[in-house]
């Protein structure tokens, strides 16, 4: 992977943000990524996608929307889903778990140049660990996820500003 520090006039870093709908995690992920990224200074795009197609052009899911404002985030975005594209578009995908990530390493067509990692090889609480799916629970799981992907998003946006190669830790 090139440079990334936005210092060395590289060009930006391209981030997406990938769980299985694309209306929980990933939504959050991107914006908290986005934030993150911007305060440490490092130059980049921040999208997201979802493996499956359910909620393609859907918001995200009410729940994360209000976890996301009691933040100060803005989840204005519709749900898409990952193409073939995305893995020569982006630089890293950063997977919420073990099995987007194995879905993302399986639909990676031949060449794919993104690095598929999982959003918690960042978490200095959690490293290697996945992003529960909060869809099927109560608030307190979107709580719960948001924390998780704060601590991810803020330990990503440092090992970007570092520049070089980004490495789970």
């Amino acid at each position: 992977m090139n440079d990334v520090s936005s210092e060395s006039g590289a060009r930006p870093l391209r981030v997406m943000a990938l769980c299985l709908g694309n209306i929980c995690r990933s939504p959050v992920a991107e914006a908290l990524l986005r934030r993150e990224l911007a305060a440490a200074g490092v130059e980049a795009t921040v999208v997201s996608a979802g493996t499956g197609e359910w909620h393609v052009g859907r918001p995200a899911d009410p729940r994360s929307q209000a976890v996301a404002a009691a933040h100060g985030l803005d989840l204005g975005g519709r749900a898409r889903q990952l193409g073939a594209a995305d893995f020569f578009e982006q630089d890293v995908i950063l997977a919420m778990d073990a099995g987007n990530a194995g879905d993302a390493r399986r639909l990676a067509p031949h060449g794919a140049e993104a690095r598929v990692l999982l959003m918690r090889d960042f978490d200095p609480q959690g490293r290697g660990e996945d992003v529960p799916d909060p869809y099927y629970g109560g608030a307190s799981g979107f709580e719960d996820m948001y924390e998780m992907l704060e601590r991810s998003a803020r330990a990503f946006a440092q090992a970007a500003r570092g520049g070089g190669e980004l490495r789970g830790q």
